[in-house]
């Protein structure tokens, strides 16, 4: 999106796009789309869902029963808590800056956002998407690893669905005449102490929830602070398939941060819906993969142009 703009990095480009290219061009144009080919894909293909649904569909029943259970008995009790936390103005959940709320209302119905009156009351909403978070915890803990291989062999499927074995993997070829300085050493150090789990949770839990509470832009900043690190797990795969090294990766994925910015928000937007965002962390899987795929055929065709060979090659077939 941003590559031709970059003032000292010049893209290796074509003025003429293959037309074994046209489509994959348009697509990557805006990566987004792949974020909705993969939930499409995974509604609609019975290869994809069913051997999702088979895997997981035990522990979720048992998640969505035991997650029932635990809402019917604490959502008063939760409810009252966050009431509490709202009035007090020195509390994190404090909405006293862009709520104004009736002190003659015994239940706060009267309530404006940003001026606006809302429908609902500014406790309950917070008590549902907190009610939610929990209950996709119980949720996950009872998929457990059955989900993970879910989203695996989604995956695996899709690649295979488009008709690539291994070998469509080709070895990482640089597509900038001069390719942008990353500080690798910082970026491990960072990635290190990312993949601790204590920082993990410490970021994810204590975090991002109460972040994610605030009513309707919560949500959204949460999505954009997941962003450019839930695109780079989905990506994992990618970079593994090519044996690219961590130095690879990095100055791969700031060749297009905006890009996988974008990827990453939309796909962190609909993985943070409460209990329905599992099933999309599968199909957002589906969408990495379509988008990997593209960006392979861009590699061939990048590969066959510094070769001096053909522009395209048999692999970059539709």
């Amino acid at each position: 999106m941003s590559h031709s703009s970059d003032p000292i990095a010049h893209h290796l480009e074509s003025d003429i796009v293959p037309a074994t290219l046209q489509r994959a061009t348009l697509r990557l144009s805006f990566p987004p789309s792949y974020v909705v080919v993969g939930v499409y894909r995974l509604f609609t293909d019975r290869s994809l869902y069913k051997p999702a649904w088979d895997k997981c569909k035990h522990g979720a029943r048992r998640g969505l029963i035991v997650g029932f259970v635990w809402t019917c008995l604490t959502y008063r009790i939760q409810r009252r808590i966050v009431r509490a936390l709202i009035n007090n103005p020195t509390s994190l959940f404090s909405f006293s800056y862009i709520t104004r709320l009736s002190h003659t209302a015994a239940d706060l119905s009267d309530e404006t956002f940003l001026g606006f009156k809302l429908p609902f009351n500014i406790s309950t909403y917070i008590t549902i998407l907190l009610l939610g978070a929990q209950v996709t915890s119980i949720i996950t803990f009872f998929l457990s690893r059955n989900i993970r291989i879910a989203r695996q062999r989604a995956w695996d499927q899709t690649v295979a669905s488009r008709g690539k074995g291994p070998d469509f993997w080709q070895p990482y070829v640089e597509e900038w005449d001069l390719p942008p300085v990353v500080e690798e050493e910082l970026s491990a150090r960072m990635s290190n102490a990312m993949g601790i789990w204590i920082v993990g949770v410490a970021i994810k839990k204590v975090l991002l929830l109460p972040l994610s509470l605030y009513p309707f832009v919560g949500t959204f900043v949460a999505a954009g602070l997941k962003a450019m690190g839930t695109a780079q797990h989905l990506h994992k795969p990618y970079f593994k398939a090519k044996n690219m090294t961590s130095h690879q990766a990095a100055v791969f994925i700031e060749e297009r941060k905006w890009d996988y910015r974008l990827f990453g928000f939309t796909a962190a937007l609909l993985e943070g819906i409460p209990v329905v965002g599992l099933a999309f962390t599968i199909s957002n899987r589906i969408g990495a993969a379509m988008w990997a795929h593209d960006l392979e055929k861009r590699q061939h065709y990048i590969a066959a142009q510094k070769s001096g060979g053909r522009n395209t090659t048999a692999t970059d077939q539709e």
